[in-house]
């Protein structure tokens, strides 16, 4: 946990409090869209680095969901530590501000996924006490659209879905700017017959994403983009993260 985020109490509780406080930026939350945002979001995609590096860009993504009446997250998530084919979850989820409710399932369980836990500590500080963590395996384009198909029949307006990636990974400041721009607008324009040219962890997680957004008409809208460059200096070798809402 250290190495994600502080793995004292009262640090991680201030440290999440500040990410969340961060003001949106003005280059996208203006006129309609902001409009927009006081009617209803159905889901986020964030990063899930370590709060040094990618903490700020997921923090504006959760705080548009404070005073929401949500009960309930679903994250999809991309499995970083396990190869295998389909869908599973996590048993147990306990961060230093607490266990979370996980809603009954019937997947085969994982220990751990990062890519979920780093998550769990802004939805603490939301005030959300159920989630259900979806761990995204390798899956075909028809296993993806009978996901998001499945998803859709539990939705409702009091849950929001959490997608969980990174972009591009190691590459040279200006090489990864080009390839997380092509997954940003294959993203935002739901490419999916582009969807293998997305760059990213999450890219299963994302084929989700897309058939369902086609399927329920919802449009993803960039938040932020930076890399890890921006954040340490270091351009040699960089790490891409982004959030959008929809």
């Amino acid at each position: 946990m250290a190495n994600w985020y502080p793995d004292n109490k009262d640090e991680l509780d201030k440290t999440v409090n500040q990410l969340l406080g961060l003001k949106t930026p003005s280059s996208w939350a203006g006129g309609r869209e902001r409009n927009e945002l006081k009617k209803e979001i159905h889901g986020l995609i964030v990063p899930h680095a370590g709060y040094q590096y990618s903490g700020k860009i997921a923090g504006k993504a959760f705080s548009l969901l404070k005073n929401k009446k949500i009960k309930r997250i679903v994250i999809l998530s991309p499995s970083h530590y396990t190869a295998f084919l389909g869908v599973k979850t996590i048993e147990k989820i306990q961060t230093p501000l607490g266990e979370v409710d996980i809603t009954k399932n019937s997947y085969s369980k994982l220990k751990y996924e990062h890519s979920v836990d780093n998550q769990i500590p802004f939805l603490q500080k939301l005030g959300i006490k159920e989630i259900l963590p979806l761990v995204i395996g390798e899956i075909t384009e028809s296993e993806a659209e009978d996901i998001s198909k499945e998803l859709i029949k539990h939705l409702d307006k009091e849950t929001i879905l959490i997608f969980s990636t990174d972009l591009s990974h190691f590459f040279p400041y200006e090489t990864a700017v080009k390839k997380d721009k092509e997954t940003i607008k294959i993203i935002e324009n739901l490419d999916i017959n582009n969807w293998n040219k997305i760059d990213a962890c999450g890219i299963f997680p994302l084929l989700i994403l897309m058939n369902l957004c086609k399927i329920k008409s919802y449009k993803p809208k960039l938040i932020e983009y930076k890399n890890s460059g921006d954040i340490t200096g270091d351009k040699s070798s960089v790490v891409g993260y982004s959030s959008f809402w929809f």
